[in-house]
């Protein structure tokens, strides 16, 4: 198993990458670096790229209505250049109140634009003349354009032709279409012990249909990392993201976090909390969030306790632990981690 880390990128990006160089000498194996409206991604990873040695940068995630499919491909091997193999394309539709919000573009066919994002990136890494018929016309056709569009190929030569693509997804049909296509997943707030329940059936669909020559999907769980004594309380931390996700991150009836939270056996709660933040009583919401779900999606308790949860996280299929150190002494905390990481396998 690896282990990865979510880079801190709501107030210093700089101070951030002093803390992941910190953990790179520790054990740490992935930084995933994010993009929701704040900084855009791709410059935040190559300053990392510049200041890491080993570690592997991903994106965590990279929106894809906010950049053209040729664009995300371009992006993803300049990052595999200036760090020398060492990027990850972590692909995600987010959703409308961002995409439309922000970007001002229509969210629509996430699972089928995502699909053949995918096959344009490897297409363009291979320098293959890019040519796509589908919800992206390559090269745009006669009559919605100049007519002059021809099939290109990438000018530079990567330094590998088939980048790791991991996709973020939550609903069945995205997750199916993962596990069919991406060398990746990326779920939030994964709980080990639902795993087959939620996702079992989608998983499998999608592996009927995976090419072998793909090899098996890395797939990522974890959450927030405390290990000691009497650390329990620190779980209390998560409560704000998890209202947030349940509560606020999206309309009544498209919120994918809040859904997940239903599927997990949690429907009235997930209720109580939307209406709570939707109306503006955000700290209700928080409380509303069930203790059992804040253990459930979290590493924290003694060593002993940690170590169990890590196995029936490898037991259910994670082979990247994906963490966020929390407590007075989240260095000492990933220290133990790593070593439990490494005796799990």
């Amino acid at each position: 198993m690896q282990i990865s880390m979510q880079v801190d990128y709501s107030s210093s990006f700089l101070q951030a990458v002093d803390q992941v160089i910190a953990y790179e000498k520790r054990g740490l194996d992935i930084a995933w670096v994010a993009e929701a409206y704040g900084f855009d991604s791709p410059t935040l990873m190559g300053y990392l790229a510049a200041k890491t040695d080993r570690i592997k940068i991903g994106a965590g995630i990279m929106p894809i209505y906010s950049r053209t499919p040729a664009l995300i491909a371009q992006t993803a091997a300049g990052l595999d250049e200036v760090s020398s193999g060492r990027a990850i394309l972590g692909l995600g539709a987010s959703g409308p109140q961002v995409i439309e919000g922000w970007h001002g573009v229509t969210y629509d066919h996430p699972v089928g634009r995502t699909r053949e994002i995918i096959r344009i990136c490897r297409k363009v890494w291979a320098r293959q003349p890019l040519v796509n018929d589908g919800i992206y016309q390559i090269p745009l056709p006669a009559g919605r354009g100049t007519g002059l569009g021809k099939p290109l190929k990438l000018i530079t030569k990567p330094i590998r032709d088939r980048i790791p693509i991991f996709v973020a997804s939550l609903g069945e049909k995205n997750v199916e279409m993962t596990f069919e296509s991406a060398d990746g997943w990326l779920p939030i707030f994964y709980v080990p012990e639902k795993a087959a329940e939620v996702w079992g059936k989608a998983i499998k669909a999608g592996l009927n249909r995976r090419e072998p020559e793909l090899g098996s999907p890395e797939i990522v769980g974890g959450g927030m990392l405390a290990i000691g004594e009497n650390v329990e309380y620190l779980r209390d931390l998560g409560r704000a993201v998890l209202a947030l996700y349940i509560g606020g991150m999206g309309a009544r009836g498209k919120n994918f976090y809040n859904d997940l939270a239903v599927r997990y056996g949690y429907g009235d709660q997930a209720k109580k909390i939307q209406d709570l933040y939707l109306s503006g009583e955000k700290a209700k919401a928080m409380a509303e969030v069930p203790e059992a779900l804040l253990e459930a999606t979290s590493l924290i308790g003694p060593k002993s306790y940690v170590a169990e949860r890590v196995a029936a996280y490898r037991e259910s299929g994670i082979t990247i632990m994906g963490v966020t150190p929390v407590g007075d002494d989240p260095l000492g905390s990933f220290e133990k981690f790593a070593e439990i990481v490494h005796q799990v396998g």
